[in-house]
């Protein structure tokens, strides 16, 4: 028994020595609200891009769930310059529009369009307005496009992905970073995307479970995550 006791007040006496501590959850700790998607592209500190780059004149990335890619990028009379789609943005017939900074990010797996954020007929064509795909330009974020089969996004991480193709080489944008390229910046957290223009006001923010669409210097938030505390 002498011998027990002796070993409790060693065992007892190192601890003190070493300065351990032992730490214990709180029951009623409640985490802190994510930041609304202005605050956090304007607070956190703007990440080194020079791993993410995927050709020249764009900066893209992937999110750590493979669930969104985004390319900061440019626009030409409404062609993107994507280094996971095929585009047409380097037709000489588009040389005559202007240059446009945007930032374009597609979901393997999304929520549909609300009603009021669809954007476009589809011009009498019959293709959907679908959602998958989110558009930042310096003063406007629109959410879906219309358009017929999959995206890459889809082809490479949604249900039937191949997981291989030019989105699985894509560097990874870690959980709390932000990027900037061309005076609009995206970070990601929160489980999904916010990319804006924080001078302007304007900005989104995109993940599985939906999306908001900013602006009016966040006055105004339109989408299906709106009400979302």
């Amino acid at each position: 028994m002498r011998r027990t006791v002796l070993g409790i007040l060693a065992a007892l006496l190192l601890v003190l020595a070493t300065g351990c501590s032992f730490a214990t959850k709180d029951p009623d700790y409640v985490p802190p609200a994510p930041l609304a998607p202005l605050e956090q592209l304007e607070r956190v500190p703007v990440t080194q891009q020079t791993t993410l780059s995927a050709g020249e004149d764009v900066t893209a990335f992937v999110t750590a769930d493979r669930n969104i890619a985004c390319a900061m990028t440019s626009s030409r009379g409404g062609h993107l310059n994507l280094p996971y789609e095929a585009n047409s943005y380097s037709d000489a017939a588009n040389n005559k529009f202007a240059i446009v900074p945007v930032v374009h990010c597609e979901l393997a797996a999304y929520a549909k369009p609300e009603a009021a954020d669809i954007a476009d007929d589809c011009a009498g064509t019959g293709l959907g307005y679908l959602g998958g795909t989110v558009l930042l330009a310096p003063d406007k974020a629109v959410y879906g496009s219309c358009r017929s089969g999959v995206t890459q996004m889809e082809s490479e991480y949604g249900p039937k992905g191949s997981h291989s193709g030019p989105i699985s080489k894509l560097g990874e944008l870690a959980d709390g970073q932000n990027i900037e390229r061309n005076g609009l910046r995206c970070s990601a957290y929160n489980g999904g995307v916010a990319c804006g223009n924080v001078s302007g006001g304007v900005a989104f923010f995109v993940s599985r479970a939906g999306y908001e669409l900013i602006s009016d210097g966040g006055k105004t938030v339109r989408g299906n995550l709106k009400d979302t505390p």
